[in-house]
């Protein structure tokens, strides 16, 4: 089985960074897609981020891109979300998950308006609270 560790939430001022770590254990991140999501309360969960092997090809949510980057470190086999520019909107739950994808199955993560759809993966880390103050 694939373990997802998510870490790197906190509070952070309207105009700040903050990056996120996914570090997956159990497998190599170069087989997963990984997807990050966020639920803000009183909300669905949506795809805000995500990556086929190998980096290709990445996806984002029309409200974050620009601000939002996702990059992959394969040797500490943990993927990334670097958050710019933050705003009051952007506090939520966020949650990376993993869908098992051999280069060339094009899963999980798709070219074009096609968000990650949350039931396709199957592991998911814990989640890490995101709060922007005004």
């Amino acid at each position: 089985d694939v373990q997802l560790q998510a870490s790197g939430g906190g509070l952070v001022q309207a105009g700040g960074s903050l990056s996120l770590s996914c570090a997956v254990s159990g497998d190599s991140v170069d087989d997963y897609a990984i997807a990050w999501f966020r639920q803000a309360p009183g909300k669905e969960r949506e795809g805000v981020s995500c990556r086929g092997p190998n980096d290709r090809p990445k996806w984002y949510v029309d409200s974050v891109n620009g601000r939002f980057t996702i990059t992959s470190d394969n040797a500490k086999n943990t993927v990334y979300l670097q958050m710019n520019k933050l705003n009051v909107e952007d506090t939520a739950v966020y949650y990376c998950a993993a869908l098992y994808s051999p280069p060339g199955s094009g899963y999980g993560c798709y070219e074009g308006p096609y968000p990650p759809e949350r039931r396709e993966y199957t592991w998911w880390g814990q989640g890490t609270q995101v709060t922007v103050s005004s």
